[in-house]
């Protein structure tokens, strides 16, 4: 009897052991938005933001991502995303890829691990937070023009117990507003020219950063420190003709930021803040100089349940402030932002969403071509999410 369980269970393995390729993940989501909605300036824009805010903007495709990831092995994990919703120049909804990268990991709880690719750079809570989560329409400009789109091609170690990376997963799993898991403690290198763009020099740059979470009671905070260092070049399509700056358009790029997370339960938290130093244009002397840069962002919100079964509704608000320049922009466009924005999310069910938010900006964004560019603006903004 005892042999003929033993056999059965070996051949009842066989049967039920998986190819790789039967334990792929799909999924994905789709943002179509509309930004002029009571505009008040149509000379107000946000380029790294949403390039259909003012003049001849119009209803946008946002982002259109399809997400492949799965288990190859116990040790190695593969992600992979594309977006079909990029631009470039006049043309719209571009296949792009956006993550490419593969987890190799060093014990069998997979708590050191390596991840080797393109992939977000582990700085700052709301850069690695996904859109499909976040709850302002956009990334606040200080945190975020540290890395356009996030992510670069690099190489970074995590670290995280098991305990904490369960948690990390619940986070977003329980409508919680997560990050993801990019472990307790992160280091890596990247070549520091975004994503999707080649390397310029022969220096990469460094990035560390630590974040921990940590439950009381039925709350949970996460604090978080993190810094970079590396050298950026201005690419010639970034430079106006005329513009000044050093020969090599070669500029030191540092910076160090401190985040603070109150997970909504129901009330939360959200803030940063970072300083550096980096590009910026002078528009006083025409050129590209070497500057300090500084600002943050606080996000206030409540998590409300709806009648039905997975509605929710998180009303918001989020004040930013943000000093400096965007080195991914022409000239390294130098900028001076306060921005109030309200809003809500409204979760219809999990596979659709809706956000309204007002928004009172004060945009001072100037290059070679807008030397003197002061905006002031409101506008309602309108963004409908379908997951799947």
């Amino acid at each position: 009897m005892i042999l003929v369980q033993s056999s059965f269970s070996q051949s009842a393995s066989k049967t039920t052991t998986k190819q790789w390729y039967e334990t792929i993940s799909l999924r994905g989501y789709v943002q179509v938005r509309y930004n002029r909605l009571f505009e008040t300036n149509k000379n107000l824009k946000c380029e790294q933001c949403d390039k259909s805010w003012g003049e001849n903007g119009g209803l946008a495709i946002r982002r259109g991502r399809l997400i492949f990831s799965g288990n190859l092995t116990d040790r190695i994990y593969f992600y992979i995303q594309p977006d079909f919703g990029s631009s470039t120049g006049t043309t719209l909804q571009i296949f792009q890829l956006r993550d490419a990268y593969f987890d190799l990991g060093f014990d069998k709880k997979n708590e050191f691990r390596l991840r080797l690719g393109q992939s977000k750079v582990p700085y700052g809570f709301e850069n690695m937070q996904s859109s499909q989560n976040r709850l302002p329409l956009d990334r606040a400009d200080a945190l975020n023009s540290a890395v356009s789109n996030e992510r670069d091609m690099g190489a970074f170690f995590y670290y995280a117990p098991s305990k904490t990376r369960a948690l990390y997963a619940s986070l977003v799993r329980d409508n919680l507003k997560g990050s993801g898991d990019y472990g307790v403690f992160g280091f890596g290198v990247y070549n520091g020219q975004t994503a999707n763009r080649p390397e310029l020099n022969n220096t990469l740059h460094v990035v560390s950063r630590l974040s921990y979470p940590i439950e009381f009671g039925n709350q949970i905070i996460e604090p978080g420190v993190q810094a970079y260092v590396g050298k950026y070049v201005i690419p010639t399509e970034n430079r106006s003709t005329t513009v000044k700056s050093i020969k090599s358009f070669e500029f030191n790029d540092k910076r160090v930021a401190g985040t603070f997370i109150l997970y909504p339960k129901p009330f939360g938290i959200q803030a940063e803040y970072n300083i550096g130093n980096g590009p910026q244009y002078n528009p006083t002397k025409d050129s590209i100089e070497q500057k300090n840069l500084k600002g943050g962002y606080a996000t206030l919100s409540y998590k409300l349940k709806g009648k039905k079964k997975d509605e929710y509704y998180f009303p918001f608000t989020r004040l930013q402030t943000y000093d400096g320049g965007k080195k991914h922009e022409l000239d390294a466009r130098s900028y001076k932002v306060r921005e109030l924005e309200a809003g809500v999310e409204w979760q219809f069910n999990k596979s659709f969403e809706l956000t309204a938010s007002y928004v009172f900006s004060h945009r001072k964004f100037e290059d070679n071509k807008l030397k003197v560019n002061d905006q002031k603006g409101r506008l309602l903004r309108i963004q409908a999410q379908v997951n799947f």
